[in-house]
């Protein structure tokens, strides 16, 4: 299995590609804007199609390059339903968006084929994958555990030495703090946590470092 990071659109989101070349068959987690044109070469090189896109949570900076990976691939998109307005009805964020990038594009709205839910678990690339519901930071905010590979994708609840902002619509730290522990810290401290930001880290030493929730 193959991991590729792309971090692409205004707030830099860290998109992450898995391929399994022997199954010329990938998955994409989180869309941000212009992710496409990175995703291309990479796709190519590895001889693989994308099969499926993972989205973690609906705020625009990771899902606004959706549509347009989605309208190339056909991939099938899985995502958790309490974000169902934030991804096709994309324009309710507009308020928020114009405060922090005046002028910024509208963002076409993605319609998931899947609608997951904590506790969850499905097949994919040869893998079981388990959904933990993580809100706090969003309602919908999910994480995408492959347990055998300890590998964890955690949009924007839990980063290297942070945690996500609760100061948001639908934001909570005690919301976050709780899911953080009971769903996050209870995985294998070797687990190593893909984050929608910034760089990679363990649940370990987030459990012994991260100065927000402790366990």
């Amino acid at each position: 299995m193959n991991l590729h990071v792309l971090a692409a659109g205004p707030l830099q989101t860290n998109a992450y590609l898995l391929s399994a070349p022997e199954r010329k068959e990938a998955v994409l987690i989180d869309a941000p804007l212009g992710v496409w044109a990175d995703l291309q070469p990479v796709l190519a090189k590895n001889g693989c199609s994308l099969v499926e896109l993972w989205l973690t949570h609906g705020h625009f900076d990771h899902m606004e390059g959706a549509a347009e990976v989605v309208a190339a691939t056909k991939a099938r998109v899985r995502a958790h339903p309490a974000d169902r307005n934030l991804f096709e009805s994309p324009g309710m964020m507009k308020w928020f968006i114009d405060m922090f990038l005046p002028g910024h594009p509208d963002i076409r709205p993605v319609h998931p084929d899947s609608w997951v839910e904590g506790g969850a678990t499905f097949e994919c690339l040869g893998e079981t994958v388990e959904v933990r519901h993580v809100p706090g930071h969003a309602d919908g905010n999910v994480v995408f555990y492959l347990p055998k590979l300890a590998m964890a994708f955690v949009g924007d609840s839990l980063f290297a030495g942070s945690i996500g902002r609760t100061d948001l619509p639908g934001g909570s730290f005690e919301v976050l703090e709780s899911s953080i522990r009971q769903q996050l810290y209870t995985m294998p401290d070797s687990v190593v946590i893909y984050p929608g930001h910034g760089p990679k880290s363990t649940i370990g030493a987030e459990k012994r470092g991260n100065p927000y929730v402790q366990p």
